[in-house]
């Protein structure tokens, strides 16, 4: 299943994607169908657990008809569009772009023996199709970096690695857009990697069932139609059972929560000649089993 947060005639709502139809609004079709499943955003959806998934599952099976609108009619949001805590993040997750970052930073060659968490404020997060805002007067160096997307379904701590898939609900694609200057200046990630608006996510999440192994996922990233970014997820130096163990020691996941699993070579901080980005630039983020994510640069 496809689950989406849309718009429509001002007023947000979670939905199914029902493809060749459109979009079905989850609670109206559920009060239509005589079902229980009141939950006000994509948070509580999660939260709610099992039960609300097997009514989902029950409703795109037979759709109530006035509960379907066009796509046409709605607009596709960030799915979590504005999550409980910081995106969780994890850099340097690909070998070839650990490498493209030593040389970028002129650092001595090193390969990660932990995950290097960082994280994004909620306040990054926008959705398909939405405009990436450049602050021009903030920073001169604006990045890409597609990564899979993966929403913690059931919380938890201290999660094995044996158990974590468990804890998955689904997955999605996010672009970790990158001010690499001030990412170089502040040493610590986080003031270049939080600027409003840099964290596009969506279009939609994918149940983790319909994915499989989140470790057999293709990724590809095109600027203006021209690819820079193409790996596979089974490049990870720590796949996502790694990364939910190491994350969640001593930290407690909740439903809802958010983790992007790093990003492959092809940068353009890391190109030569650089190949950043600037207004108009239009970011494609493709993701198999998934989607695209679109999104244009506008600067401010």
């Amino acid at each position: 299943m496809k689950f989406v947060t849309f718009e429509r005639a001002g007023a947000h709502a979670v939905g199914l994607w029902l493809e060749g139809k459109g979009v079905l609004d989850l609670r109206l079709a559920a009060e239509l169908a005589g079902e229980s499943l009141d939950v006000a955003d994509m948070i509580g959806f999660i939260a709610a657990g099992p039960a609300a998934l097997a009514v989902a599952k029950k409703l795109e099976t037979n759709p109530p008809a006035d509960a379907v609108y066009p796509a046409s009619e709605v607009k596709l949001l960030a799915p979590i569009p504005r999550p409980a805590k910081n995106v969780f993040c994890v850099g340097r997750n690909y070998m070839e772009h650990v490498h493209e970052g030593d040389r970028m930073f002129n650092r001595d060659p090193s390969i990660p023996t932990v995950p290097n968490f960082f994280s994004k404020a909620p306040t990054t997060v926008v959705g398909p199709d939405a405009d990436v805002h450049y602050p021009v007067k903030v920073t001169q160096a604006f990045d890409y970096e597609i990564e899979l997307g993966v929403i913690v379904g059931k919380g938890g701590v201290n999660i094995s690695k044996e158990d974590a898939l468990n804890h998955v609900f689904g997955y999605t694609i996010i672009n970790d857009v990158t001010a690499r200057d001030l990412q170089r200046t502040h040493v610590q990630w986080f003031k270049g990697k939080t600027l409003d608006t840099t964290c596009p996510m969506g279009p939609w999440i994918v149940t983790a069932d319909e994915i499989g192994d989140p470790g057999s996922l293709e990724l590809t990233f095109l600027l203006n139609g021209e690819q820079r970014q193409h790996a596979f997820t089974s490049q990870m130096i720590f796949d996502v059972p790694s990364i939910f163990e190491y994350l969640s020691a001593g930290l407690t996941l909740e439903p809802g929560d958010v983790i992007a699993s790093g990003t492959p070579s092809g940068v353009g901080f890391g190109m030569e000649p650089k190949g950043l980005m600037k207004g108009g630039d239009v970011m494609e983020c493709r993701v198999s089993k998934i989607g695209v994510l679109k999104n244009t640069v506008v600067e401010v």
